[in-house]
Order: C-alpha cells, then sequence, then structure tokens
C-alpha cells in the first residue's frame, strides 16, 4: 500500500504573535516552528499501518518554505520512508484551495492508495485542503478519524460526530482521511530513528505554478475589547457603596 501523509509546519501556539504590515498575516521573525498538532496523529497512523500491513511505503508531504524541512525530517524519524517538499515560500500565505491544488498537482500521478492528513491546521483552522484534496485526486474522503484500519482495497474509519456521537464507515482505496485528535498516541523520534532519517530520500520540488487565490485575507489582528473590568476592593460597606454608585451612573437603578 502506498501512503501519502500531508502535513504542515506552523508557529509554536506559546510564540508571541504579531501582525505583519497590511494585516493580512504575522510576522515570523523570532517564531518557534513545530509539526501541525493533528499533523502528527496522520503520522502515528500511517506508521501504525505501515506496521500491521507489512508491505506498505509511507511518504510525507509538506508545502511551504525551506524552514518546513524540519518538520519533514521530524515525520522521517517518527518513520516515514521518505519525504517531499513543494518548495513554496508563500505557502503559508495562500488559501486553502491554492494549496490542495499545489498537493494535488503532485499527489494525483502517484496512485496513492491512502492519503492521510491532519482535520485542520493550528494556525488557519480553515478544515478545508484534505477535503479539496480528496476531490482533486479522485479519492474517496472521510473527516475527523478517531479510529482507522486498513486491509487491501479498503479503509474502515470511525469519525467524531456532533453531540458526542460517533459513525463508522468503510471506503474503498484510493481514499482520504482527515485525523482527529485522540487517534493515537503520537511517538518522539528516538535518536538511532533521527540518525536514520538523515539517510532517507528526500526531494525538494521547487513550485512555480501561480493560481489565483479563491479567497482574500481583508484584515487580521486581535479583537477590540468590549469593556473593562472593575475590582472593587475594601471592606463589605465600601464596595456596596461602589456598586451602588457604578449601577446609577450607569442608570441602572433610580
Amino acid at each position: 500500500m502506498k501512503i501519502l501523509v500531508c502535513i504542515k509546519q506552523v508557529a509554536d501556539m506559546e510564540s508571541r504573535f504579531v501582525v505583519s504590515e497590511g494585516a493580512s498575516w504575522f510576522e515570523e521573525t523570532d517564531l518557534a516552528f513545530r509539526i501541525n498538532e493533528y499533523d502528527e496523529f496522520a503520522i502515528e497512523a500511517a506508521v501504525q499501518l505501515k506496521a500491521s500491513l507489512g508491505e506498505a511505503e509511507v511518504t510525507v508531504l509538506s508545502a511551504g518554505p525551506q524552514r518546513a524541512s524540519d518538520a519533514l525530517k521530524k515525520a522521517l524519524a517518527m518513520g516515514a520512508d521518505k519525504a517531499v517538499l513543494l518548495l513554496d515560500p508563500e505557502a503559508p500565505k495562500k488559501d486553502s484551495w491554492q494549496v490542495a491544488n499545489l498537493i494535488a498537482d503532485w499527489a494525483k500521478p502517484q496512485g496513492f492508495d491512502l492519503v492521510l492528513t491532519g482535520m485542520q491546521s493550528q494556525d488557519r483552522g480553515s478544515g478545508q485542503v484534505s477535503l479539496f484534496l480528496g476531490e482533486l485526486i479522485g479519492a474517496n474522503s472521510v473527516s475527523c478519524a478517531v479510529a482507522l484500519e486498513a486491509s487491501p482495497g479498503s479503509i474502515k474509519v470511525e469519525r467524531e460526530l456532533e453531540g458526542g456521537l460517533r459513525a463508522q464507515v468503510e471506503l474503498s482505496t484510493p481514499a482520504l482521511v482527515s485525523c482527529q485528535l485522540g487517534l493515537n498516541q503520537p511517538r518522539y523520534p528516538t535518536l538511532p530513528n533521527i540518525m536514520k532519517a538523515k539517510k532517507k530520500p528526500f526531494e525538494t520540488i521547487e513550485v512555480t505554478a501561480a493560481l489565483d487565490p479563491a479567497q482574500e485575507v481583508l484584515w487580521m489582528g486581535a479583537p477590540e475589547k468590549a469593556g473593562a473590568a472593575e475590582l472593587i476592593e475594601g471592606d463589605l460597606a465600601s464596595q456596596v457603596e461602589r456598586v451602588v454608585s457604578i449601577l446609577k451612573d450607569k442608570k441602572l437603578v433610580g
């Protein structure tokens, strides 16, 4: 079975974000980057399927700037067999439709039996790339997988629904599955596997095709403050007096 895992390198959510000039994205200076958390579950699922099937090859792919190679190297250390970087410095600023087309142009001719992705990215959170990609490559698609097993020619998935419900579906291959948090327990790369990853195939492909965006970010920033809180201190009598004063000022009491 040929398995493709699509991953994205995102800024660590503990970073201090500063909106860039033009208010359409954030400054990347001094940010720490990591594999998108949802994608780590997809990598682990692929490695587990490879172990259970016996005969499987796992390719991990990312569309992004050169720094995304660090995320791919970690995926190789987690157990993927080879990596492909679609080198595009502008990829982080592209919309879901553009990114899905970038990946599909490369992936469709490869004939993958199964494509795994994270349910969404932590930076944009649109959850659209996987669904677009499934349509573009002609794969049967399902989202929000919380359990997964594969056999030759079919994929069984348990997916999460609203209200805590679950649904079990079976897909014929080629199939695409987006992975929800909790699908498994992503492994930490060991030092021996990190060293082995350095010898695994790593291909970099410069992206030259340009696709017009389907949407445009008009503005990005922190929401306006709706109001301010006042901490009322002192003894009980002074607190009551202050509360009554505030209510009278706002004409909420007579």
